[in-house]
């Protein structure tokens, strides 16, 4: 599997641009999969990128879970330039403005904040905020986001609570996160909605610690084929 073209496009005068939102949602469709990666060392993601790439999988969330995170999206962004790359767990401004310098092409938060929407709007930076309620979604709508992460996926009620809230929001592009594994993603994706599905049982950080790249590749390669088949 492949990007879509490049993720880097350029405008008239030749210079970079970033992603939009609509062509990140084109590639999380064609992923399908998204890994939530924590990192204790930022060199670890390159080995890492190139495992997952090699087996379909040209993504990845590096969650601000450690001080790591801002500098495995900068080696990656520079060293891996067609790698679709989210900032995940992201919870105040700080964090906002540094996966931004470093080169995210977007951000995922667990819940949702306005201050943080707004902060993410203002610099032209695509958000998909964390909701498993009524009252977030139509809190998200209200601020002009559709796209949005479900979490905790499983323990807020999985596949069924997600086809009861697109009975009166089916315009949302959802990426469910949390409790998703071989079992019950495929039942995830059976939705229309569901974009992609965040999941971390395949890149945990004791296989990242260990540098165990043949399982990381083995797993990723498992899931690729599952999806996909």
């Amino acid at each position: 599997m492949k990007l879509n073209n490049s993720r880097i496009i350029k405008d008239k005068k030749g210079e970079s641009m970033s992603l939009t939102l609509a062509q990140i949602t084109e590639q999380l469709r064609e992923l399908k999969v998204v890994p939530v990666i924590a990192l204790e060392r930022a060199v670890d993601i390159l080995p890492l990128a190139d495992t997952l790439a090699n087996n379909g999988l040209p993504v990845a969330e590096i969650t601000f879970r450690s001080s790591a995170a801002a500098e495995a999206i900068r080696l990656l962004r520079q060293q891996r330039p067609d790698f679709l790359i989210a900032a995940g767990t992201v919870l105040n401004a700080e964090q906002v403005v540094a996966a931004k310098n470093s080169g995210a092409d977007f951000v995922v938060t667990p819940g949702l904040n306005p201050k943080i929407v707004q902060l993410c709007q203002d610099l032209d930076f695509p958000i998909t905020p964390g909701v498993n309620n009524p009252m977030a979604i139509e809190a998200a709508l209200d601020i002009g986001i559709e796209t949005v992460k479900f979490f905790p996926a499983e323990a807020s009620g999985g596949v069924k609570m997600i086809k009861a809230l697109l009975g009166p929001y089916s315009q949302l592009g959802i990426m469910p996160t949390g409790g998703i594994g071989m079992q019950n993603i495929k039942e995830y994706l059976a939705i229309p909605n569901v974009l992609a599905c965040g999941g971390s049982w395949f890149v945990e950080k004791n296989l990242i610690n260990a540098k165990n790249w043949q399982e990381i590749g083995r797993l990723t390669k498992d899931v690729v084929e599952w999806v996909n088949s």
